[in-house]
């Protein structure tokens, strides 16, 4: 069934809070009221959000402007930690709305869903708040709205637990800090709606919005806890009617009819437990093909000798995902889900790929843009060894050697892109953190449909 919407990364601490500058990129929002967001379903939060993403230009007296100076505070807590961004924008009632800066960005972990005392992870956020407290001019506090939003790490606590915590948040921000919580501002994000932001997010830094450009990019999320695809295919009528895979942004004269999945349980961490539990099930109980040869790791009172072995590791990534399982609507993709193939459905369109597609590949060396080929022949040194043999930097020996699973995250990345979400090896795709300097992920498009929310009421 087709779903019209209105608008709708790591084991270390960074914080960066230097400005983050967009560039010229620019936002216009049109007179779209949503002060019933509240009463809708997550499905319909999505719809005409492209019809407020036009690009202008506006000149630098302009943004000296203080009364149109705005802020807004978006928290991705994720499974592995939690991380604030804070945008600044130029919003005018009679002008257009500029992405100003990324002003800032820190994380810090671990993540939410880590504490069983629901008031110590509502705690946990103190050190990101201080940090927006700091970095909004005190003049604009009040009138800076701010959300939490809790990915897969907290869907996969259970309702009652997450609840629990999600409460405790937002009682703490209340009572503690002068930022506005937005209507609805504390919740577990549904994963559909994380894919469709990211998407926005990706294809506004990209300005492939404007009326030249001939294809969006689709985007390839990877968290701790789940994966998500978005794409426009290029084809007609090739997504499913049927379910929750499809979904039309209306822009200006031109809808974007969209493919989306969100794969709960395929993010990077859940797919290391599962991998291991595979493994045991398959019978190795001694030797552990994606661990890096000959490495003695004790996992589970148990001892494993890694055979680092990445065509072996490859075929458990494969088990893993499920190619084999019933597809109800076909075409499918893996896990029995319908997914129109890309091969077909988006032949030329660019390719995007960030969060722990990015983290796990890029201290490794590998370019910003790839063919899967390249990928498969990194992760094969790095479980033989031999990349370890061959580097030379001191501190990246010591990340290799103190991250055993360096061998199980490649192949597994590298299956999930080729056997799962079937992209082909002659394509090229792109990995990135930033984009002209602002992170992508779903955290900037969730923003601009915040601040269009609260700027209404």
């Amino acid at each position: 069934m087709s779903a019209s919407r209105t608008v709708p990364p790591t084991a270390s601490k960074h914080s960066t809070t230097e400005p983050r500058r967009g560039g010229t990129l620019l936002v216009i929002l049109f007179g779209i009221i949503l002060a019933w967001l509240a009463y809708q379903d997550p499905k319909d939060r999505l719809q005409n959000v492209l019809d407020r993403l036009r690009f202008n230009q506006v000149s630098e007296e302009q943004t000296n402007a203080t009364s149109c100076l705005k802020y807004a505070l978006m928290v991705d807590a994720g499974s592995t930690g939690s991380r604030i961004h804070v945008y600044r924008f130029h919003q005018c009632p009679s002008e257009s709305i500029r992405l100003e800066e990324e002003q800032l960005f820190l994380q810090t972990i671990p993540g939410l869903s880590a504490y069983d005392d629901p008031q110590q992870a509502a705690e946990s956020l103190d050190e990101l708040m201080k940090a927006a407290l700091d970095t909004v001019p005190p003049a604009l506090h009040r009138t800076t709205p701010i959300e939490v939003k809790a990915t897969a790490g907290l869907r996969l606590l259970g309702q009652q637990k997450s609840n629990a915590i999600l409460e405790a948040v937002q009682n703490h921000l209340q009572t503690t800090y002068p930022f506005p919580i937005a209507q609805e501002g504390v919740t577990i994000m549904d994963g559909i709606d994380e894919g469709v932001y990211a998407w926005i997010t990706v294809n506004f830094l990209l300005g492939n919005f404007e009326a030249e450009k001939k294809h969006t990019a689709a985007v390839f999320d990877l968290g701790g806890g789940s994966t998500q695809i978005v794409f426009e295919p290029q084809q007609k009528d090739v997504i499913a009617e049927h379910g929750d895979h499809k979904y039309t942004l209306s822009f200006g004269n031109r809808d974007y009819v969209l493919y989306q999945h969100s794969y709960l349980g395929f993010g990077l961490m859940e797919a290391r437990k599962r991998m291991h539990q595979k493994i045991q099930q398959l019978g190795s109980h001694e030797r552990h093909p994606c661990l890096p040869r000959d490495l003695s790791w004790s996992l589970n009172e148990m001892t494993f000798v890694g055979d680092g072995s990445y065509a072996a590791c490859t075929k458990v990534v494969q088990t893993l995902l499920s190619k084999e399982a019933m597809c109800l609507a076909p075409p499918c993709s893996f896990d029995g889900i319908h997914q129109p193939p890309i091969r077909e459905a988006f032949r030329d369109g660019p390719i995007y790929i960030f969060s722990y597609f990015y983290d796990r590949t890029q201290p490794l060396g590998l370019p910003a843009s790839f063919r899967l080929p390249q990928l498969a022949e990194l992760t094969d040194r790095v479980c033989s060894g031999d990349f370890l043999a061959s580097v030379e930097d001191p501190e990246l020996q010591e990340e290799i050697i103190g991250r055993p699973e360096w061998c199980l995250d490649l192949s597994y990345i590298y299956g999930l892109l080729s056997h799962g979400y079937e992209i082909p090896d002659d394509r090229v795709i792109n990995i990135a953190k930033k984009i002209d300097g602002v992170e992508t992920g779903w955290c900037l498009g969730a923003a601009i449909a915040m601040l269009d929310n609260h700027s209404g009421q």
